[in-house]
């Protein structure tokens, strides 16, 4: 996934490529189970940085049992009016502290989590399914969102999970991710591997966590369905961004039509976007204002 891709030390790299590609040539299904298990492993675990602690200390945490691995959950304020903040790969939620402080002061209830195998929640691997589930059970507890403010892989996870019961009025979605087969594809070229593991792993990625579900690629595309998110969109992307190429967004934007405004920034890459003062003055503005949707506008701001 971009940079969700296992871009490891190059040797390991090259040690991976060898074995398994080798690998599919014997026993294909093994191979595609192997690189499966990689693809759905984060890159290390990110920790809480010191400048976010003081935040997080003050957060009401929660627990959730997801797929027998327990999720940590943060919540903000009096419960009322929720915001929903999903972080994206390898990541975690303090990551989005900006966005926490901001909504409180307007007097807003955060709500953010830890993704299996992110933060303080256990595991080693995940996967959008596991997202959805977790952003599913956040809805059940706290009710529909005033927004949901996401990030990278969880601009794809939210909308995913947007269109299958959780209800928000507005969203925000920052470098996101549109297409989930484009990670497919970062994967692979980013441990060079022959398209015969990758293919094995895309019938497993069907078979195991789509099973029985039609049209899956199409589906998880943040592209599909768009009239199902019935909300205005607000996407902020960097064109300097070496993660998510700005193409992602602008399909996204596009997708969604009249509802979707599109801020383009310059020099804050995929993830100083999150601190940047004015993104997320904002973000906060449009989620907790009514902001009419527009076409893209460029956004001069500086890193």
């Amino acid at each position: 996934m971009p940079s969700m891709t296992p871009l490891l030390r190059p040797a390991l790299n090259a040690a991976l490529n060898t074995s398994l590609n080798a690998a599919s040539l014997v026993a294909p299904g093994t191979a595609g189970r192997a690189a499966f298990a990689l693809f759905v492993r984060p890159l290390g675990r990110a920790r809480l940085r010191p400048d976010e602690e003081p935040l997080f200390t003050e957060a009401r945490t929660g627990r959730l049992w997801i797929d027998g691995k327990s999720v940590v959950t943060y919540a903000w304020g009096d419960g009322e009016r929720p915001v929903l903040l999903v972080h994206g790969w390898s990541s975690r939620g303090s990551r989005l502290s900006a966005f926490v402080a901001a909504l409180r002061e307007r007097g807003y209830s955060p709500v953010t989590f830890d993704a299996p195998g992110h933060g303080a929640s256990e595991g080693r691997a995940t996967n959008i399914l596991e997202y959805r589930r977790v952003i599913r059970a956040l809805h059940a507890e706290h009710g529909d969102f005033e927004a949901v403010v996401a990030h990278s892989f969880g601009v794809l996870a939210a909308l995913f999970a947007l269109r299958d019961g959780v209800r928000t009025r507005r969203f925000v979605g920052i470098g996101g991710v549109a297409r989930f087969d484009l990670l497919v594809e970062e994967f692979r070229a980013g441990l060079g591997l022959h398209e015969r593991v990758v293919r094995r792993m895309r019938r497993h990625i069907e078979q195991t966590l789509f099973r029985g579900e039609p049209d899956v690629w199409r589906r998880l595309n943040a592209t599909y369905a768009p009239a199902e998110l019935d909300a205005p969109v607000l996407l902020f992307h960097d064109e300097t961004d070496d993660m998510v190429p700005l193409a992602h967004s602008r399909a996204a934007a596009e997708a969604h039509g009249d509802r979707a405004r599109l801020v383009v920034t310059r020099g804050l890459g995929h993830r100083r976007i999150l601190a940047d003062p004015a993104v997320v003055a904002e973000a906060v503005r449009f989620a907790t204002d009514p902001v009419p949707a527009a076409a893209e506008e460029t956004a001069g701001v500086r890193g």
